[in-house]
């Protein structure tokens, strides 16, 4: 089963329901040593980057075990940022590191936090992004955002040009929510399914470059 992680930041009720509709067979733990033997494991989240401050240290260690044994992740929002090193909207705390890069914040021309459809423009053939078209509108709601790396699979603009899609190896994240971005949104959740039900087979058919 996939463990879809509840720590508090933001209600998981929309989540649920959309990876309901994919067929997905999910899970919340209770504590971080559920995580053993799932097939995958989720991150969401809206709101603070202080709100990750409730991933103590024996989450952290368990979700990055799953990461070496090859579980796929996904980060979702405020999930997507916590896989970088940090954000300045907490600066002491740290993100899990699995993205090299610090979130900042938008900037101030334009209206903060960003809310509504925006697109999609991208980089690079993408496992995650299987069947989306370039310029595909999804659902954002933010004010921090991840810097575009080479990781970046996909950008959007708004004030700045930003990561929204962040993918490498079996680790993936995405700065809109899917679960509010109708059927684009629900496609990119069915493609995670399948990842973690079938990682090597996902990865060999839909090269990420």
């Amino acid at each position: 089963m996939i463990a879809l992680i509840d720590y508090g930041a933001g209600n998981l009720t929309s989540v649920r329901k959309a990876l309901t509709a994919v067929g997905a067979d999910f899970f919340t733990p209770a504590a971080p040593e559920e995580l053993a033997g799932t097939i995958g494991v989720i991150i969401p989240g809206v709101g603070h980057f202080e709100s990750t401050r409730v991933l103590s240290e024996p989450w952290r260690a368990a979700i990055l075990a799953s990461v070496a044994r090859r579980a796929p992740l996904l980060g979702i929002c405020l999930g997507l940022q916590y896989l970088f090193e940090g954000s300045d909207e907490a600066p002491e705390l740290n993100g899990l590191g699995l993205f090299k890069g610090r979130c900042t914040r938008l900037p101030p021309r334009v209206k903060v936090p960003h809310v509504g459809w925006n697109a999609l423009s991208t980089r690079r053939r993408s496992v995650l992004l299987h069947g989306i078209r370039d310029a595909t509108q999804v659902y954002f709601t933010h004010s921090y955002a991840a810097p575009i790396t080479r990781d970046a699979a996909a950008t959007t603009e708004h004030g700045a040009r930003f990561a929204s899609v962040v993918e490498k190896d079996l680790v993936f994240g995405v700065q809109f929510h899917p679960e509010k971005s109708a059927e684009a949104g629900l496609r990119v959740l069915r493609s995670f399914v399948g990842i973690a039900k079938f990682p090597n087979s996902q990865i060999s058919t839909f090269p990420n470059s």
